[in-house]
């Protein structure tokens, strides 16, 4: 045709129309249909890249016009490739990838109709093999196109599972469906079909014009009006069920069970029956349905042992009301019911304990010896309680260990304390106030000249292009180009320190003494040596050595600067010998009775924690001292989350560790504002004198909460661990802060106890129990509140932990809680520990 017939389908994939491609496929002779599937190939780039130029002139980026040129291109290889596996290959090349599907076909079943009879069957076929998974990607149509032509030509389809998930993915088409003879018996085998319908409807639709996509609901409707056998689909849910899988991908056929509502069948007995003891919960709920008052003797025996045995209450208690009433139907002796009850025994709800000594109480008298040994045997696991119930009525029960649960007491891991140097800032400052110009001459000439050179090579565009240095490598850069250049910038110091809103106020200290320094270079009149410099590796500063700086302000006439001071004292070790205080009393200066009022009545905050949201806020009272970084540092937290310099807060409040804490606490759920060592500084907290208290049990409980990544909760366990080894784990306050942040559904209980456990069995037994004692006071609920189960469940652990712990004495919450009236789970619970505690408080009294 000399190159004909190629133009015309060309023009027709020009202009993204596959209904004339079509029409001029359909015209071709054999020689012009080989002339065009040998053109097709080297047209796919020059088919792409016309389309995105017409894309490109209408100024439009709309997906569906870029991909028109597609669906020609297929109808053209349809119609004229000659292999059926090669057209196969050709309808799905990766060129092909569409947004979403054609919405017409009909252009590329009209050529494929064109074709013979059996190469159109085995196109059908092949295209159904080749379907992977139930869901298609977006824009394949290959299940729709395999499940249409398996259809048109009525062919057999293959035996292939993802042919059925996708057949049961598109929506139902019954009962006019030719596949349904073949596919629907296979729907109830085929891997990845219950994927398919999990979203399946079960409710009508809601308005007249949305369609009816139900599958369960067309198979319930078919089967009542006789179309389909209902005996057929309920054999295939429950072969489904025996086949197994999660809940999530059998829900379909669990819904279809019920819809179709089946009587319960003698002949099904034995397989709802096998479903019992390891189906998944709702499957053994429909087997249960089945067969509860359909069996007798051994098998429904059997039936009871499989309910009590599974971790569901709700199926444990159905077995406990069937076995109640074999029980009482049953003639003889109850010793083959002995079993059972062993089982229920070992549920881990109290409530279903409880129930089972009930009624093994109750028909006591009918087991035989053998029998009755058997269930004493069985209730070793009891609580204590129910325990001392149940040997009532069949002898004494001893626990099984003697209460032994496995736990061994260990001792506290040692924590070393962290090593630390002479901070490096500290003695470049201390240096360059020793060496810097002084009034009326200057102090070691080589260390400014030292400081010369360091300064010219300093880029000058730092200082000059941030007006705010919030960082002690800008001041320490200010500084030395005063000493290099007196007198070239001028201005308050103060000018350029941060708002103290915008920085933490540990680091605001930092600055502010870099701030003081500056301000005294310029005047020339900075103290021959600063005040603050630690002596001590741990950043204090010995009460003796202060005293004799001072001494040596006061002999050459020298003021102190007022952050240095205010920083000197903040570094003092809590215990100060008194030969040192008299000392002190004796300076003359003005700092000297500041130090003096310090070492007779140090400052101590009082704090308050209150859980707002997923952060503790600080609420401080501090009785002014009139020194205003103190009082900033000791007296109330900055509302910032910035934690510039963190690393180094610990220098600035070394004898202080409740402040401390009560600076790290507004970081803590503040990943991206603050290191990454996060937890090493909170570690250090433990190691720094002065009293813990509210703001180190609150930070404790809230890492304890925080469960990420960036705090694990192993890391959270060591820190709680090394807070006991080292005496500074307040550990009701962290308790009562753990029981509001339950509360507060900030922290899962289950994750709560799971940290408290292990820290018990790492050596922290007796302080998990005073933690304890602080939890449940906050958070058991009051008179006017519900018990839930997690309180219950709270409950249970701290009466294992003052086992542990060999606790003693009342905790008053427990023992309000015990005298309620009610006599649910919670009361219960709380009576055997409020029993437990004052137990043994009488016989160690004894």
């Amino acid at each position: 045709m000399n190159g004909r017939a190629w133009e015309a389908v060309r023009k027709g994939i020009t202009r993204g129309d596959a209904g004339e491609v079509a029409e001029r496929v359909l015209e071709l002779d054999e020689a012009g249909r080989r002339e065009v599937a040998r053109e097709l190939p080297g047209h796919i780039a020059p088919a792409r890249a016309a389309q995105r130029r017409l894309a490109e002139r209408r100024r439009t980026w709309d997906w569906q016009l870029t991909q028109e040129w597609i669906e020609p291109m297929r109808v053209a290889g349809a119609g004229t490739i000659g292999g059926a596996a090669a057209v196969a290959s050709w309808l799905y090349r990766r060129e092909f990838a569409r947004w979403s599907p054609v919405s017409d076909m009909e252009p590329l079943l009209k050529v494929i109709a064109a074709r013979p009879a059996a190469w159109q069957a085995d196109l059908a076929v092949r295209l159904a093999l080749r379907l992977r998974g139930s869901r298609a990607q977006a824009g394949d149509d290959s299940a729709a196109l395999a499940l249409e032509l398996l259809r048109r030509t009525g062919t057999v389809p293959p035996d292939h599972e993802p042919l059925v998930a996708a057949w049961v993915a598109l929506p139902p088409r019954l009962p006019d469906d030719p596949l349904a003879a073949y596919l629907l018996p296979r729907m109830f085998e085929a891997e990845g079909v219950g994927r398919a319908l999990r979203e399946d409807r079960i409710e009508p639709p809601q308005w007249e014009w949305e369609p009816q996509h139900s599958w369960s609901r067309t198979l319930r409707d078919l089967a009542a009006s006789g179309v389909l056998d209902r005996e057929m689909l309920t054999d295939g849910c429950v072969r489904r069920f025996l086949r197994g899988g999660n809940a999530a991908d059998l829900r379909f056929f669990v819904r279809l069970h019920e819809l179709l509502d089946p009587a319960p069948s003698p002949g099904r007995a034995r397989d709802y029956l096998r479903l019992l003891p390891a189906a998944p919960g709702p499957i053994a709920e429909v087997a249960l349905k089945q067969l509860r008052g359909t069996l007798d003797g051994d098998d429904a025996g059997e039936a009871v042992s499989a309910l009590l045995f599974r971790p569901e209450s709700k199926l444990v208690r159905a077995g406990l009301t069937w076995l109640d009433r074999l029980a009482r139907e049953s003639d003889g002796d109850l010793d083959h019911l002995a079993p059972a009850l062993a089982s229920a025994f070992l549920c881990e709800s109290y409530p279903v304990q409880e129930r089972t000594v009930r009624l093994a109480v109750r028909h006591a008298g009918r087991f035989t010896p053998v029998g009755a040994e058997a269930v004493r045997e069985a209730a070793t696991v009891l609580p204590a309680d129910l325990l001392a119930r149940l040997s009532e009525a069949y002898g004494h029960v001893e626990p099984e260990g003697g209460l032994d649960d496995g736990f061994v007491p260990v001792a506290l891991p040692e924590f070393k304390p962290p090593v630390h140097e002479l901070d490096p800032f500290e003695q470049w400052l201390d240096g360059f106030v020793k060496d810097a110009p002084a009034a009326g001459g200057r102090r070691g000439p080589a260390a400014v000249r030292g400081a010369v050179l360091a300064a010219l090579n300093l880029p000058r565009s730092r200082l000059d292009a941030e007006r705010t240095w919030s960082s002690v490598d800008l001041w320490a850069e200010a500084l030395m180009r005063e000493a290099a250049h007196p007198g070239e910038r001028t201005g308050e110091p103060r000018e350029h320190l941060p708002k103290s809103r915008t920085v933490a106020a540990p680091h605001r200290m930092m600055l502010e003494r870099c701030a003081e320094i500056l301000a005294g270079l310029r005047a020339g009149t900075l103290p021959p040596y600063l005040l603050a410099p630690p002596t001590t590796a741990a950043g204090q500063v010995e009460a003796a050595e202060l005293v004799t700086r001072l001494e040596g302000y006061e002999r050459v006439g020298a003021q102190a600067l007022p952050a240095d001071l205010q920083q000197a004292l903040l570094r003092l070790p809590r215990a100060v010998p008194a030969e040192v205080a008299e000392r002190a009393g004796r300076l003359m200066s003005e700092a000297g009775a500041t130090l003096a009022r310090w070492l007779a009545d140090r400052p101590e905050p009082r704090l308050r924690v209150v859980w707002r949201g997923l952060r503790p806020q600080v609420v401080v009272h501090l009785e002014r001292t009139g020194l205003d970084l103190v009082d900033a540092l000791l007296g109330r937290v900055s509302s910032t989350r910035l934690g510039q310099s963190m690393e180094d807060w610990h220098r600035v409040l070394p004898s202080d560790r409740e402040a401390l804490a009560m600076h790290l606490l507004p970081h803590v759920h503040a990943t991206w504002e603050r290191p990454t060592n996060f937890g090493d500084l909170v570690s250090a907290v433990f190691h720094l004198e002065g009293p813990a208290g509210e703001a180190v049990g609150a930070l404790l409980a809230a890492l304890l909460g925080e469960r990420e990544w960036y705090m694990p909760a192993e890391r959270a366990e060591r820190l709680l661990l090394e807070a006991a080894a080292t005496g500074g784990l307040p550990a009701e306050r962290c308790g009562h802060h753990l029981g509001l942040a339950l509360r507060a559904g900030l922290i899962k209980s289950a994750e709560a106890r799971s940290s408290l456990e292990s820290c018990a069995r790492q050596g922290a037994h007796r302080e998990v129990w005073e933690i304890m004692t602080g939890l449940l006071t906050s958070y058991l609920p009051a008179a006017d509140e519900r018990g839930t189960a997690a309180h219950t469940r709270i409950l249970a652990f701290a009466l294992d932990v003052a086992r542990w712990a060999g606790a003693h004495g009342a905790v008053g919450v427990v023992a309000q809680l015990a005298d309620r009236p009610r006599s649910s789970a919670l009361v219960r619970a709380a009576r055997v520990l409020d029993d437990h505690l004052t137990a043994e408080k009488s016989r160690q009294a004894s």
